[in-house]
């Protein structure tokens, strides 16, 4: 199978001058896995430079929830832009107040609830950390293997799913301590319920290390992310939950990755009914525009006094337009879709990792499933995830990892059934010539 829509080498020499240009002003440090240079996009497709079009099932680290350039949300930016393109948060505007009005009104907490407005994910772990810290007057955070949270130093102390993210930036933010997140296929603790396992272990911590009076915060992602795609077994979030209510502890739910309806629902702890105390959110909330946001429930928030936190960019108009409309969508279409079409996408990759002994697992809710490969062992196969990363790139199919060896779909959250089809098509030809290459 030859794909039409790749009509050059990869990369093709546009690409190849834009990739040498850059080569020589940006920094290193971007983990860069292909050379895909992108021109523009529509919904699930994007072309790059030299024309050559691809399925995004990346969606810009799971970013891009409504699509490349939907025009509901172009439109709205474009409005906004017309209006004015800054004020900062010392002051107040239309889309900032109804965006706070959306999100308090989503969140799941049970009760009022209260929000302030950032750019990114990782400022939204800050600020959830520095409101644990200050309503509880306690030092410490507890985090989770595996995690990812961000990479600023308060937001990198928590996170621990790549060695390379932490090696060269010691001491990171003190008080943080890691304990297993639980993991079914592969699992750390002895006896079948890995959930129960993990909560005994913090139990046992409590005991023996860490005492819970000096526990600010449990944070934890209720589908985890950069670590594997992991779904955590019932009842582990309500066990977390029962914890922090007994000791006096924070719970904080990271949905930066799963929230904002990419497992089917608007947020991925809707899956267990459990509520947190505060909950983050950023990546799809703004359709790829920079916001995020820490929504906490109203009787904690208030208690923050003025001037104890703020910024400057938080509640950019044009951001807050992009989240207006992108909360809609989601609303009335997209969560829907992604529940539906993840269920045709789980249940088509089932069938085809009946053809692939090499595929270990498949796990997720909606649109956010991982693919574990392994070797013959049963051990992680690393060195193939890579080559099918770049054996699919030069198939059409824009693809992201995870974990030890886990390949991730995350696809903006319009994408069909059509395409889901195309990409297995185009999966099934990069895994054969991965595996060959290897033989």
């Amino acid at each position: 199978m030859s794909n039409p829509h790749i009509r050059t080498e990869l990369p093709g020499p546009r690409a190849r001058a834009m990739i040498e240009r850059d080569t020589r002003v940006a920094s290193p440090s971007y983990p860069r896995d292909y050379p895909f240079v992108m021109s523009h996009g529509r919904g699930t497709e994007v072309w790059d430079v030299d024309g050559n079009r691809f399925l995004d099932f990346a969606a810009g680290i799971a970013v891009c929830a409504t699509g490349h350039a939907h025009p509901r949300v172009v439109a709205t930016v474009q409005a906004a832009a017309g209006r004015f393109l800054h004020i900062s948060s010392d002051y107040w505007h239309e889309e900032m107040t109804a965006l706070g009005e959306r999100l308090t009104a989503l969140a799941p907490f049970g009760e009022p609830a209260m929000c302030f407005l950032c750019q990114s994910g990782t400022e939204s772990v800050e600020g959830a950390l520095k409101l644990a810290r200050y309503l509880t007057r306690r030092p410490r955070i507890i985090a989770f293997l595996g995690s990812f949270h961000g990479r600023t130093l308060g937001s990198l102390a928590l996170t621990s799913s790549k060695v390379t993210q932490q090696a060269g930036f010691a001491p990171s933010m003190p008080g943080v301590t890691h304990v297993p997140y639980p993991n079914v296929y592969r699992p750390l603790f002895a006896g079948a319920d890995q959930g129960r396992a993990t909560l005994d272990y913090l139990h046992m911590l409590f005991e023996r290390n860490v005492p819970p009076d000096e526990v600010a915060a449990i944070v934890v992602e209720p589908l985890q992310g950069e670590g594997g795609y992991l779904v955590p077994p019932a009842g582990f979030l309500a066990g977390l939950r029962a914890i922090c209510d007994r000791h006096g502890i924070l719970l904080v739910f990271d949905e930066v990755q799963c929230g904002i309806g990419r497992t089917g629902r608007m947020f991925a702890c809707e899956h267990e009914g459990v509520a947190p105390d505060i909950l983050t959110l950023a990546k799809g909330l703004g359709s790829g525009l920079p916001i995020g946001a820490v929504v906490a429930r109203r009787r904690l928030m208030q208690q923050w006094k003025r001037g104890a936190h703020g910024n400057t960019f938080g509640g950019n108009p044009l951001c807050c337009a992009a989240a207006n409309a992108t909360l809609d969508l989601v609303r009335d279409e997209y969560a829907g879709n992604a529940a539906r079409v993840g269920s045709y996408f789980m249940e088509r990759l089932r069938a085809f990792a009946a053809g692939y002994p090499c595929i270990g697992d498949l796990r997720g809710r909606g649109l956010m499933i991982g693919m574990e490969l392994i070797r013959a062992d049963g051990s992680p196969a690393r060195e193939l995830v890579d080559a099918l990363l770049h054996r699919a790139f030069h198939n059409g199919l824009l693809l992201l990892s995870c974990g030890v060896s886990t390949l991730r779909f995350m696809p903006p959250l319009c994408v069909t059934t059509a395409e889901v089809d195309e990409a297995l098509g185009l999966l099934g030809v990069a895994l054969d010539q991965s595996l060959a290459a290897q033989a």
